[in-house]
């Protein structure tokens, strides 16, 4: 198999990707307004709950539990606007990951992260199994600070 260099745009004109250009993996980010009372953190599951705003999604009710995004940003206060991550690959510290996912020294590679029906605004490697519980898939970690997300995740009501 030949190697073959991309064709990129460069100042609305097409040209071969230069020699040390590298072509970018950017997350498909969304501006949306925290709904809750409290601040949103980094990594949390939010659900839309009106256009254009969010609050924090938890996998034990109908109306809560259709994840958008995770949050892109530290934090986002009450009422703010901030970026929610839609797609693409989600990274933050280890100690952050450990406040939305309840682990300790951050996600475990290759394992399935699920919304949590315990806790709103949290994700676990358990997925629900109790009867009025949903099954919502968020994404699979790709190192202790990376998850990749698998939105819209696929409801399975228990």
């Amino acid at each position: 198999m030949a190697i073959r260099t991309p064709l990129v745009l460069n100042a609305g004109r097409i040209q071969q990707l230069q020699s040390g250009d590298a072509l970018a993996s950017t997350p498909e980010l969304k501006s949306f307004t925290n709904d809750n009372a409290g601040s949103l953190v980094i990594g949390a599951p939010v659900y839309m709950t009106a256009a254009d705003h969010v609050n924090k999604a938890q996998a034990n009710a109908t109306g809560t539990c259709d994840v958008v995004g995770l949050v892109y940003d530290t934090t986002i206060g009450t009422g703010a606007a901030g970026n929610v991550i839609v797609d693409g690959v989600m990274t933050a510290t280890t100690t952050q990951w450990d406040a939305v996912a309840g682990t300790s020294g951050g996600l475990t590679f290759n394992t399935i992260y699920y919304l949590d029906p315990a806790t709103a605004g949290k994700i676990t490697a358990t997925p629900p199994a109790t009867a009025g519980q949903f099954s919502v898939l968020v994404g699979r970690a790709l190192s202790t600070t990376e998850l990749e997300l698998t939105l819209p995740g696929q409801v399975i009501a228990l």
